[in-house]
């Protein structure tokens, strides 16, 4: 295909706004374009539009193929890089634990072994006061682990602090983000491998549902905010379901996966992974302006289309002072 493919986009997005049957609906209305007014179905040989039609598909399918299992490949090579990195790590703690043992004389082991048999003594005792104590300490230690030492600012209240993928990580799947894309992983406990035909994943501009074929669905509803179906993706990670997919509103952090989960503090996300730097020209503009116009509205100012039009409604006041304008209601 060609590499200008691209260019006809914004007329297929438009195309698939319209037909909110997905794209089902959408080859209809093509396979009806075709048969109305051109001669695709009867215009050569018996079969040939099949053996065309499937010719171009197969040749999508196979890039959009090359294009997960590449991304397939990057993460299992980062996920081996980071086992790599604990494995030292944990060799590192083995070496010194081992590095500092020294070995006691009888004199000293002896000392050693009255001090634990008297500390034995008194919770055998004690067994109420050492219960309450254990259990004291650990609800401490498990507040500590769930609070959150930061400020925490009005409205913000309960909501769940965000992972390292600036994500939430759930009971039974977590999910990460970059401003321009979403990614969930969905593991499923099951003795055997799974292969795509067990899984039911079902995309749609708003909503999402992740499963397997005769169980009730993990995920099934309402996405936060609209998606990019074109660009939407999904493979087998062992028995995790890997999704991916584009914002279409890249300038915001999305707060939830679906309606129904809880919420996470975007005030406390890591931008770092999302930088402007990091976007193609004609994204970065448009983000810089969608920023510039939400400070504007929110002092009170004009937004950069609403300054073009004043300037443009200036000018043409200027070049006809006699005509009367201090009547006329502008928008």
């Amino acid at each position: 295909m060609s590499e200008e493919d691209g260019k006809f986009d914004s007329i297929l997005f438009a195309m698939a706004a319209q037909h909110t049957g997905g794209v089902p609906e959408m080859l209809g209305t093509i396979a009806s374009f075709l048969n109305r007014k051109t001669d695709f179905f009867v215009g050569g040989h018996e079969g040939e539009w099949e053996k065309l039609v499937l010719t171009v598909f197969r040749g999508e399918a196979k890039k959009a193929q090359e294009v997960a299992d590449k991304k397939r490949k990057e993460k299992e090579a980062e996920e081996k890089r980071r086992q790599e990195v604990l494995r030292k790590k944990r060799e590192e703690e083995e070496a010194s634990k081992t590095a500092t043992v020294t070995e006691l004389t009888e004199e000293e082991a002896e000392s050693l072994q009255k001090e634990l048999d008297a500390k034995k003594s008194k919770v055998e005792e004690s067994p109420a006061a050492t219960s309450s104590t254990a259990a004291a300490a650990t609800e401490a230690a498990t507040d500590k682990a769930n609070s959150d030492s930061e400020d925490v600012e009005p409205g913000d209240e309960g909501k769940l602090k965000p992972n390292q993928g600036n994500g939430c990580n759930l009971d039974r799947y977590s999910w990460t983000q970059t401003l321009q894309e979403i990614e969930l992983r969905v593991p499923f406990d099951v003795k055997f491998t799974l292969k795509a035909k067990d899984v039911v994943v079902v995309i749609q501009r708003k909503s999402l549902k992740v499963g397997l074929k005769g169980h009730p669905p993990v995920i099934d509803g309402e996405l936060h905010c609209e998606i990019k179906i074109e660009d939407s993706l999904w493979h087998l990670e062992k028995n995790t379901v890997v999704v991916t997919f584009e914002k279409i509103n890249q300038m915001n952090w999305w707060e939830r996966l679906v309606v129904t989960d809880p919420s996470i503090n975007t005030r406390k996300i890591n931008p770092e992974s999302s930088k402007l730097s990091d976007l193609d020209s004609s994204t970065r503009s448009m983000v810089e302006k969608m920023m510039y116009d939400q400070k504007q509205k929110e002092l009170g100012l004009p937004t950069s289309d609403e300054q073009k039009k004043q300037d443009v409604l200036k000018k043409f006041m200027e070049q006809h002072p006699e005509m009367d304008f201090s009547k006329c209601k502008f928008n």
